[in-house]
């Protein structure tokens, strides 16, 4: 018999992910056949699936977690920002088109259909499937027509678990408050809560326990202290996105507005031998960076124009011309080249734009976006890499004709004629531990690390976090047949 139980948040950012993630390999470990589910998300972090569709990152690390193959039905409504107020829509796995927000609003409650149809699915398959919310359901403004938190659970008759974060402070009243505001049906719908990123002494915070309990009604199910080991985990959130001290090996990375897929990083930022610096607005690309990393982006002709109003192409410059290395990933190959353009308006309104110039290659946009895994070989290091493509451009020029990539015995990728610019559309190359040690080699940051086993070590290190601090058994009994399995 299949059950659910949705993991809700009483604020953004709480770390519902990181918890479904920890959940789904404490229970797998158990024995249980288990299944993440994100109705509705928001992220510019995506994966490929086995069914050549998209899935929010964090719905891959959690089926990771549950070691199981990612599948669109996982994440069947995904949202990649471009701007402050549109969002491109991709629905179980596929680009449907570009909408503002005050228009998805309106239209937000027909994909309950495609949402329902997944999750139906989903739960044909597995014995256990943990629902992630998104926000918070105490934005009651958003309520009428929600996918995504109280509107999904009752459409799908799940229970829910709410879930506070103690470090930014006020706990109490985010749970007591989250209750004060929902209506009687949606609030009878929390069977109990969770604290989670607690720093200190648990004792001390007993009478807080005591008081959201009495307040509410509803049963702890622990107080989870801070993970220290989260950072190794892929971040779904850009906030999240942080500098990561080591070794003298410096990668220097421009935060860009829409940065995509930056968990290209995390392989990089795992190397003892290697310091990843985030370089944010208002600040230079430092003069001692050994490497100039220009990350994947959702809107690659508005970051291009942030890069240059920012002054980095002045700094990338003369970086280059120190004898620097560059490599730009997908929107940041793109950025590299002469020229992108846009005929058919996919990124607003139809143009050409001049790129930085460092690499003689043209990108000119498609409506058609290519997704899938990819084996590639590596002409550079003479090793096997393995990642994914996920982007709409098509690049091509001179400057291919010195390809160090080879993906199905085809020329792939860009470099200059010093070699040291390069660039390519393959995400997660980093992750390749025999590429990326012959790559940071003639750095003097070589080492054995094994990034994915790292990962997968993370994560039973959380599951074991999880064991614990909180009652699985409870929460687990307190899962349910769905209404709608």
């Amino acid at each position: 018999m299949t059950r659910a139980i949705m993991i809700q948040g009483a604020g953004s950012n709480v770390g519902k992910s990181m918890l479904v993630a920890g959940l789904a390999r404490a229970f797998t470990r158990r024995g249980l056949s288990v299944a993440p589910f994100k109705p509705q998300n928001m992220s510019n972090n995506a994966a490929v699936t086995v069914d050549g569709g998209e899935i929010g990152r964090a719905q891959a690390l959690q089926a990771r977690a549950a070691r199981r193959p990612l599948h669109s039905d996982m994440n069947p409504v995904l949202l990649k920002p471009e701007s402050e107020t549109g969002a491109q829509v991709i629905v179980q796995g596929k680009r449907v088109g570009t909408t503002q927000a005050r228009d998805f609003g309106r239209a937000r409650q027909s994909l309950l259909v495609p949402v329902l149809q997944s999750f139906r699915r989903l739960c044909s398959d597995a014995e256990l499937v943990l629902v992630e919310g998104a926000g918070s359901p105490a934005e009651i403004n958003l309520r009428e027509g929600d996918i995504a938190n109280m509107g999904f659970a009752e459409a799908a008759g799940v229970p829910v678990i709410l879930v506070g974060d103690i470090d930014r402070g006020g706990v109490i009243a985010q749970i007591v408050g989250t209750q004060a505001v929902l209506a009687a049906g949606d609030a009878g719908r929390i069977r109990g809560f969770a604290i989670n990123k607690f720093r200190g002494d648990i004792a001390l915070f007993s009478g807080g326990l005591d008081e959201i309990e009495a307040r509410t009604g509803w049963p702890s199910l622990g107080v989870v202290p801070w993970f220290e080991a989260a950072w190794r985990l892929p971040a779904e959130d850009a906030l999240d996105l942080a500098s990561r001290p080591g070794g003298a090996f410096k990668v220097a990375v421009p935060r860009l507005g829409r940065i995509a897929n930056f968990d290209d990083l995390d392989p990089l930022a795992a190397e003892p031998g290697v310091s990843v610096e985030i370089i944010e607005p208002g600040r230079p690309l430092p003069g001692d960076a050994s490497l100039v990393f220009i990350p994947g982006s959702k809107s690659t002709i508005a970051d291009l124009a942030q890069f240059r109003a920012e002054g980095w192409d002045i700094d990338l410059a003369a970086h280059i011309r120190r004898g620097g290395e560059v490599i730009g990933l997908c929107g940041g190959y793109q950025m590299l080249g002469r020229w992108i353009e846009d005929p058919a308006g996919i990124e607003g309104t139809a143009w050409r734009v001049e790129g930085l110039g460092h690499l003689d290659v043209e990108t000119v946009m498609h409506p058609e976006k290519r997704l899938r895994e990819t084996e590639a070989w590596c002409r550079l290091t003479g090793t096997p890499v393995t990642g994914y493509e996920i982007h709409l451009g098509r690049t091509t020029g001179p400057d291919c004709t010195r390809a160090w990539l080879e993906i199905d015995g085809r020329p792939d990728g860009a470099a200059d004629r010093t070699g040291r610019v390069r660039g390519c559309y393959l995400h997660g190359l980093f992750a390749s531990d025999r590429f990326r040690s012959a790559y940071l080699a003639p750095g003097g940051a070589a080492s054995g690390l094994r990034f994915e086993e790292g990962v997968e070590a993370t994560l039973d290190a959380l599951a074991a976090h999880l064991e614990a601090h909180m009652d699985l058994d409870l929460l687990l009994s307190l899962a349910e047949l769905p209404a709608t399995a």
